[in-house]
């Protein structure tokens, strides 16, 4: 259940610190409200990388802690590990190239590994049901 209870943990300091940082960026962009439409506004790219995790850092921290509660195999920890690492992944793949616009490395290694790893925990939660 440790690894389970960082894993949230982290995904929940993620979710919170890309809020600041999107505060920061309309500080810094002078923008209140709304965003500018450019792939490489730094405004654009933290609310994409914040939007992004919060569509979905709460469905995999629920699936998280209810597998994490039942004494979950080795392969779903490591899938825990796998879909954290991931959000941070497609954070850092969103925010720091020069642009949105062209497709990364890390953005489409940290896309993949939430869906898979995600997919892998609602079957590993199926299961445990059944």
């Amino acid at each position: 259940m440790k690894i389970a209870l960082i894993c949230i943990a982290l995904l929940g300091a993620l979710v919170i610190g890309l809020g600041l940082y999107v505060t920061i960026c309309r500080g810094k962009t002078k923008t209140i409200t709304g965003t500018i439409e450019d792939p490489d506004n730094i405004l654009n790219k933290a609310m994409r990388a914040h939007g992004n995790t919060v569509e979905f850092a709460p469905v995999l921290a629920l699936l998280i802690y209810v597998l994490g509660m039942m004494h979950p195999d080795t392969w779903v920890v490591w899938c825990m590990m796998l879909v954290t690492a991931s959000r941070y992944l497609i954070v850092v793949g969103l925010i720091f190239p020069q642009t949105m616009a062209k497709p990364n490395l890390m953005r489409f290694i940290g896309a993949l590994g939430t869906y898979l790893g995600g997919a892998a925990l609602c079957v590993a939660l199926v299961l445990k049901v059944l």
